[in-house]
């Protein structure tokens, strides 16, 4: 399953291009084996790198946070909607 990430300047988060440090056992495993896969040349592993690998190595697990995230947004938009709506009639009946 090959994923590709379009490089569209305006949805670009500047977070992902930050290194990552080793700050617990997980990150340090996460950032050697991303460091060692794909090697880049000042040594730094950024977040966009680890996304890339798990998108390659371990997609199910991005597909279900991806899927979560997505749910619990279309969620919170349907309950700003709901309180949106709630709000406009209680200004146009006064």
């Amino acid at each position: 399953m090959e994923i590709n990430f379009d490089d569209k300047k305006e949805f670009e988060n500047p977070l992902l291009e930050e290194p990552v440090d080793k700050e617990s056992k997980l990150k340090e495993l996460i950032v050697d084996f991303v460091g060692e896969y794909q090697n880049p040349e000042n040594g730094d592993v950024t977040t966009e790198m680890i996304i890339e690998v798990f998108a390659k190595e371990f997609p199910e697990f991005l597909m279900a946070v991806a899927e979560e995230n997505w749910v619990r947004g279309y969620h919170q938009a349907l309950e700003d909607i709901e309180i949106g709506e709630k709000i406009a009639q209680e200004k146009n009946s006064e």
